[in-house]
């Protein structure tokens, strides 16, 4: 079956679905209100050192400062590059680095203006990482104006094509800075690398331009708006086709193509039909399935995804699958189908940082083995950098997966209001006992006064049944009557006691 890059284009957001064999691989979304900002280079300003952490504070004119790091200010390359490059890139020469042990008071000072670059975007109560190392992309090649530097991307494996591709590289090293040839470099020629070469340069300059100009915080450069951006990112040799609906977003990405690479635009197709994009090729974007805790196998085994803050968490169980002959055979076959599928769901929703991956026990080492090489195969379609370990004698696999950006649940959902994310709210039972003993405890500090409680109806139903013996001693000890109140537009955990003396004129 074909692969398919479909752009979707609204008024308020832009979704994009990578579609391999027929199935979602990949699926974005992005605000117009809330552009993404990485890869976006700034002026700013250091506004407060911590030198216990390490780290400095920079005002970019952002919702809050942003932070730097001394070590992507000395520019330690292989963590600079596997944050930032979406290929990841082994190094053809070694640059040069400050030592990293220096302290960032060394480096920086309470009110120096510097330019940075957005590394990884807000999270949560987190400003945005950045670097002073800049990084300018292109569809083959990634500029890097401040370091001397030449790299291959490691999805390139073949050795007589990355030999190829350095030489290429070094014919077209500018004076200042280096190049990383991207996957799409595979196969390519020295006129498509010179005519992107030729885009990136003067770029670069004219950012110079701007910042000599600007006073901080200021925005000097703007990545590509996420039609582009991510057309630059995703569209690979083995995507047939391209298909956007909007006619702007549609001519903007043929432009930028036949930009670096002319006669590339026939992969690209403008879809005018009114039935919606996804919809006319099969594909649901149901939010409750794309974020679900819990993905049936098709062999009635399940599993179940946790994302917590310090690390996600995979549980692989067999669920309604029974096997037909022996109890080692069954779990083999579900570790099996829960290895692909969990790599696609790691892609799916975009999970980066820590990821636990708890397989059914198993006794063979050999069907363990088995196991770790399917989902290694599965892995290896993944644009972004992991790392994994052999699952272990307990059935762990813990593994990292590169932040490209965030993940899924980040962009489209917010922490419920009700369990604060804890994904657990207190019971009836328990939330009517609460409110039992704030009764008491206002009956003994307002003795003789009329009390009105209202509360949820479920809660309240509860209140009746087990605070009877509760509502007539307070009667008798402290001549107090209450008036009970369903209130169902209440949330369960949200109750009200006001207080009225008795004979009191109401106002």
């Amino acid at each position: 079956m074909s692969n398919l890059l479909l752009i979707s284009v609204s008024d308020c957001d832009t979704r994009v679905a990578l579609v391999e064999d027929g199935r979602l691989a990949e699926f974005y979304l992005e605000s117009h209100l809330r552009n993404g900002v990485v890869g976006n280079i700034y002026k700013g300003r250091v506004v407060k050192l911590l030198p216990g952490m390490a780290a400095a504070f920079v005002e970019l004119g952002l919702d809050r400062p942003a932070y730097l790091f001394a070590e992507d200010v000395t520019a330690q390359e292989d963590e600079f590059f596997q944050l930032w490059l979406k290929d990841g890139v082994d190094a053809v020469s070694e640059p040069s680095r400050r030592h990293p042990t220096a302290s960032i008071s060394d480096m920086l000072h309470q009110g120096q203006e510097i330019m940075v670059q957005v590394l990884r975007g807000p999270q949560g109560k987190k400003g945005a990482r950045l670097t002073t190392q800049m990084a300018l992309a292109g569809h083959y090649l990634v500029y890097t104006p401040t370091l001397a530097h030449l790299g291959i991307s490691r999805r390139i494996t073949d050795e007589a094509e990355r030999q190829r591709l350095k030489s290429l590289l070094e014919e077209i090293k500018p004076s200042e800075g280096g190049f990383i040839a991207r996957t799409a470099c595979r196969g390519q020629g020295l006129e498509k690398l010179a005519r992107e070469r030729e885009a990136l340069l003067p770029l670069w300059r004219k950012i110079l331009h701007k910042r000599d100009g600007a006073a901080a915080p200021a925005l000097l450069h703007q990545e590509l708006e996420a039609a582009r951006r991510l057309l630059r990112e995703l569209l690979s040799p083995e995507i047939d086709r391209a298909v956007l609906d909007d006619p702007l977003a549609y001519e903007r990405a043929r432009d930028y193509l036949e930009s670096f690479n002319p006669g590339e635009s026939y992969r690209l197709e403008l879809y005018t039909q009114p039935e919606p994009l996804f919809s006319h090729f099969g594909l649901e974007v149901d939010w409750q399935k794309l974020l679900a805790p819990r993905v049936w196998l098709k062999s009635g085994g399940y599993l179940h995804i946790d994302a917590t803050e310090a690390l996600t968490a995979v549980d692989v169980n067999t669920g309604k699958f029974v096997g037909h002959r022996h109890l080692e055979e069954t779990i083999l076959q579900t570790n099996l189908e829960a290895a692909k599928e969990i790599a696609r769901q790691i892609r799916r929703r975009n999970l980066g940082g820590l990821i636990v991956i708890d397989f059914i026990d198993m006794d063979k080492a050999a069907n363990r083995d088995l196991v770790y090489q399917a989902l290694m195969q599965e892995l290896s379609r993944d644009r972004a950098k992991t790392t994994v370990l052999p699952i272990s004698s307990l059935g762990l696999v813990e593994m990292t997966r590169q932040r490209l950006r965030d993940s899924l649940a980040q962009t489209v959902a917010v922490p419920c209001s009700c369990c604060a994310g804890r994904g657990e709210v207190l019971s009836n039972f328990t939330l009517a006992c609460d409110i039992m003993r704030q009764l008491d405890a206002e009956a003994r500090e307002f003795p003789g006064y009329q009390l009105l409680l209202a509360a949820h109806p479920q809660v309240m139903e509860i209140i009746k049944e087990e605070g009877r013996r509760l509502l007539a001693r307070l009667a008798a000890e402290h001549r107090l009557r209450v008036t009970l109140s369903e209130e169902p537009l209440f949330s369960r955990d949200h109750f009200e006691i006001s207080r009225e003396w008795p004979g009191a004129e109401k106002s």
